[in-house]
């Protein structure tokens, strides 16, 4: 991707100074930026590279005031991190989906729809009935079964499942061998100590914007559907179990675990290696930190750390006494042996 540091100034609303006509074409760590990279300073840490580095321009904040020469091109922002975010997401944007046409071999069933600018990869497979949006990149391996809905602008990168009957928005990304609709977990225990599976007859329906890690998993409900709605984004490594509701804006980070019906509210953030279990309900603006472990519900704006988990405050004054463990141990030592030790008061 090339373009003039000009056009990446319009893009950003910013003001130019320096040379608005050289062309820039990726991105870079302002510390190690090349001639035709672009990169950005956020942090005052990194003030002194802005001096020495190499790229071909830099953006910084309005308020940014040189304390040296620099022979870089500055682009001015309001707040020059933000501004950097949305040159990567335009940089990304343009990367992936850039590729259009149909390679070979691939299977398509005669049924099935799709959109414009489509790029199905070689060995992709789309079953019967299957509807896909326009501008959809599909990768190599990608298996997308009957009668699935797939939006706009969506991205399914290799190796990606989506089972029957599954909706999937616009403007989603599954990262590779990510799988949707798999069977939820259902068995019911028999009188002979075995278990008879449960048929796991709903679907899942994620809607737009949303991301999933790669090697994440949501199940399919047994009745109905597992929904993760808007703007949800969920790491690596992260299991949603059948009929798990996720509303918008929430992140998961890897690691994580969400047992069946389990309800999660709105802004949470998950931090990785939870474990949620079933039938619970988790506010809006939750916030669990790592290894956590629920088995009951939280309230609006919780902040929780531990298993089991507890109140931030509570979490740290308890941590504060087990890390005094062994000096309180060894005090009890002490004080039973001088108790063992007292002499013997003989009745007189």
């Amino acid at each position: 991707m090339k373009i003039s540091i000009a056009q990446v100034a319009q893009l950003l609303g910013g003001t130019i100074e320096g040379n608005e006509t050289n062309e820039v074409w990726s991105v870079g760590k302002i510390e190690e930026a090349h001639e035709g990279q672009i990169s950005f300073l956020s942090n005052p840490k990194y003030e002194e590279f802005v001096y020495s580095t190499n790229a071909s321009a830099v953006i910084v904040n309005k308020t940014f005031s040189p304390k040296k020469d620099y022979h870089t091109t500055l682009i001015r922002v309001e707040d020059a991190y933000i501004a950097f975010t949305m040159l990567l997401e335009h940089y990304d944007k343009v990367k992936n989906f850039s590729k259009v046409g149909i390679e070979e071999p691939s299977y398509i069933h005669e049924t099935a729809t799709t959109g414009e600018n489509i790029y199905r990869a070689a060995f992709s497979h789309i079953g019967s009935g299957a509807k896909i949006g326009n501008n959809v990149k599909i990768y190599p391996q990608v298996q997308i079964g009957d009668n699935v809905t797939i939006g706009d602008n969506t991205i399914l990168y290799a190796g990606v499942k989506v089972y029957a009957d599954c909706v999937i928005g616009s403007g989603c990304t599954l990262h590779a061998n990510s799988v949707v609709g798999s069977d939820g977990f259902g068995f019911a225990p028999q009188k002979d100590g075995s278990y008879k599976s449960i048929p796991q007859i709903g679907n899942v329906i994620i809607k737009n914007n949303v991301s999933i890690g790669a090697n994440t998993v949501v199940d399919c409900a047994t009745m109905g559907s597992t929904i993760i709605h808007e703007g949800v984004k969920l790491d690596n490594l992260i299991q949603i179990a059948h009929n798990v509701e996720v509303e918008k804006n929430t992140v998961m980070a890897a690691q994580a675990g969400v047992s069946g019906s389990t309800k999660i509210g709105e802004n949470c953030i998950i931090g990785g290696q939870v474990g949620l279990a079933g039938h619970i309900n988790i506010a809006n603006k939750t916030t669990i930190g790592a290894q956590a472990g629920l088995g009951k519900g939280t309230k609006e704006g919780d902040v929780l750390l531990g298993s089991p988990a507890m109140a931030k405050l509570s979490y740290a004054k308890s941590l504060s006494v087990f890390k005094k463990l062994p000096e309180l141990q060894k005090r009890v030592n002490e004080l039973e042996e001088k108790i063992v030790n007292l002499p013997t008061i003989q009745e007189g």
